[in-house]
């Protein structure tokens, strides 16, 4: 089995910056890419930055220029640094990774129990 935990969510004024990480645990050989999505109330979950184990990333245009994506492939971590927040950022953050096991098989999507952030005005 695997497992993402998230950490690192909160609360934090307009402007403010927050580091959320996410570690995948598990039978894990390889994930190949990591990211986050984002889900805000009454609103579908979109995607909101990926990275590869090589380093290529992927931002939502929303976050360009305001947020980072980074990982640890050692470590089988993922960061998200948030600058420059803004309200329209609030909702909960999901790390998303496709994984292979050492069992075999193909590629396989999972994710975490998700972190809150809100941002207020």
């Amino acid at each position: 089995q695997v497992q993402l935990v998230e950490s690192g969510g909160g609360l934090v004024e307009a402007g403010g910056s927050l580091r959320l990480s996410c570690v995948a645990s598990g039978n894990i050989f390889s994930i190949n890419p990591m990211g986050w999505y984002r889900q805000a109330a009454g609103k579908q979950r979109e995607l909101v930055a990926t990275i590869t184990s090589g380093g290529s990333t992927n931002l939502a245009d929303s976050v360009k220029g305001r947020f980072t994506i980074s990982r640890d492939n050692a470590k089988n971590t993922v960061y998200l640094q948030m600058n420059s927040l803004k309200p329209e950022d609030t909702g909960v953050y999901y790390c998303n990774a496709d994984v292979k096991t050492w069992s075999g098989g193909l590629y396989f999507k999972t994710w975490g129990q998700g972190t809150q952030v809100t941002v207020s005005s």
